[in-house]
């Protein structure tokens, strides 16, 4: 089976870990400040400290860009793309100490004498790298490419800009083989546990100095150094998916700041760990409800059809050569196909191959989402979200209260319920260093209008929560944008959303709030 699955989906919001008023105001200035001033974050709402300002030795930094290297196991980005790297501070709250490097791509505006300035992308994860995913997918921006820099960074902690290291490759194998992500017995329920504790153990050994310092947080302070040191007074960026966090964070720290914000498909800024699992319990359950539905399958019977598959998975997985087929991995491949209505064909193929005792589709679908190569190499990206996630969130649930939610969970879905109840209780348990927060901070008055893409069938990042980020953010400034129809994300899949998004980024055009996209019609209204 050949996988074409937009390569923005490796960076999705974190399942499968170990898985109302109208905005108006003025646009913000088009045109780019070859000098900005610097700055430091506004005072947050939430009492938490303002970082000291930043010495010139960083903000006056210009970046020595050069042609990029090769991705390890991939292709060189093409000439018109140029790598460079920015430092900034290993802790926030001491700008003069040690310093880490944020490895940077960009590709100039195609119409320099009409540049805007950069614009800066998040595709999500946490953990995913912009170095890598915006080359791959810059045709779906090629009309933002006319009059903005397209500029792709790893945040700190991912990848190129000191990514965080846990585990080996033969390590990561180990455990897809042999921890049973739903444990039904005291013997697999300590085998879970330990290995989320020698997880976090790994990445102490490898990763302890920065573990500290990679809260969203810091990131989007370190974003507002980029800003100032690729000369634009106002930032103006596109997050998807994690990426509207890190927006929303950056627009609660600083809102004067704020040029021109997509935040599509959106992480509810309200919900804490368990909120979170709960939400994506609905948005993936939904989600494949419409899939069984497309297929002419009623959703409660083609639920049960698939529970029982992952069942039978979990009594005697399937061999694939020499590996396995587990209900894990199963239940990863299942997930991946529903970001995107476009693969739900891949998912149709998948289950028949399973239900018939082959299990080489689902393991291929689920060895893309785990960024897992032909010869068994793993990015790293699942280290990161994970130093991240945990960096960000105080709440670190018990196995007694994972449990406890599995049976609301499976009410919610017989399919996704149970591996995601279990997720809130070895993600973060036996992690080094405290949370920053039970949920991130994204109030931002005085900001200019940010645009809050949501489409009704997200599995991920389900629909309520860009209600939530728009309220959050403020009236006047949260714009929230309906799209109805399926997947993670909607640009570049609703064409009334992208001229939608289009319009705001080019020319300053805030819709009204609560405009409704659907089938490529539109309509207005809260």
């Amino acid at each position: 089976m050949s996988i074409r699955i937009r390569a923005a989906v490796l960076a999705v919001t974190g399942l499968l870990v170990a898985g109302c008023t109208s905005a108006g105001g003025g646009a913000p200035s088009a045109t780019p400040t070859t000098a900005p001033p610097r700055t430091t974050d506004a005072k947050p709402s939430d009492g938490a400290p303002a970082a000291p300002p930043l010495p010139a030795s960083l903000t006056g930094q210009r970046p020595d860009w050069k042609r990029c290297a090769a991705p390890e196991g991939g292709e060189r980005p093409g000439a018109e793309w140029r790598c460079a790297t920015v430092k900034v501070p290993l802790d926030h709250a001491k700008p003069e100490g040690a310093t880490i490097p944020i490895a940077l791509i960009r590709k100039e505006a195609g119409r320099k004498g009409d540049r805007i300035g950069s614009l800066l992308f998040n595709f999500g994860g946490p953990g995913g790298s912009g170095v890598d995913i915006l080359p791959q997918v810059a045709q779906d921006y090629d009309t933002l490419g006319t009059r903005y820099d397209l500029v792709g960074f790893d945040p700190r902690g991912v990848s190129r800009s000191s990514g965080v290291v846990c585990r080996s490759d033969a390590e990561h194998a180990a455990a897809e083989a042999t921890v049973d992500l739903t444990p039904d017995s005291a013997a697999e329920e300590a085998t879970y546990l330990k290995d989320n504790a020698d997880f976090a153990a790994g990445c102490a050994r490898r990763s302890a100095a920065l573990l500290p310092h990679t809260t969203t947080t810091a990131t989007a302070r370190d974003l507002d150094l980029i800003r100032q040191v690729l000369g634009d007074a106002k930032l103006h960026y596109f997050g998807i998916s994690y990426g509207t966090q890190l927006g929303g964070t950056y627009a609660h720290l600083f809102p004067k700041n704020v040029g021109r914000l997509v935040l599509d498909a959106v992480v509810d800024p309200t919900a804490d760990t368990v909120g979170h699992a709960r939400h994506q319990t609905i948005g993936f359950q939904r989600a494949l409800d419409n899939y069984l539905k497309s297929n002419g399958e009623a959703p409660k019977a083609g639920s049960e059809r698939i529970a029982r598959l992952l069942r039978k998975l979990d009594r005697a997985p399937l061999t694939v050569g020499e590996r396995k087929l587990t209900e894990g991995l199963a239940l990863t491949g299942i997930a991946v196909t529903l970001y995107g209505q476009s693969n739900w064909p891949l998912l149709t193929e998948a289950l028949a191959d399973a239900e018939k005792g082959r299990g080489g589709a689902l393991l291929e679908l689920a060895d893309y989402y785990n960024d897992r190569d032909a010869e068994g190499h793993y990015s790293t990206q699942s280290h990161s979200q994970r130093a991240i996630s945990c960096a960000d969130s105080s709440t670190r649930a018990t196995a007694a209260e994972a449990k406890a939610l599995i049976p609301e969970f499976r009410r919610l879905s017989p399919v996704f319920g149970a591996f995601l109840a279990w997720d809130t209780a070895g993600w973060c348990a036996e992690w080094p260093v405290k949370g920053e927060r039970a949920t991130p901070e994204a109030s931002a008055p005085g900001a200019a209008p940010i645009l809050v893409v949501g489409t009704t069938g997200d599995p991920a990042t389900p629909y309520e929560g860009a209600e939530k980020m728009a309220k959050e953010l403020g009236g006047g400034v949260g714009v929230l944008v309906t799209n109805e129809g399926e997947g993670h994300g909607a640009y570049g899949t609703s064409s009334c959303v992208t001229a939608t998004v289009d319009a705001y980024l080019l020319s300053g055009k805030v819709p009204a709030y609560g405009k409704t996209c659907s089938s490529g019609a539109a309509r207005s209204g809260a």
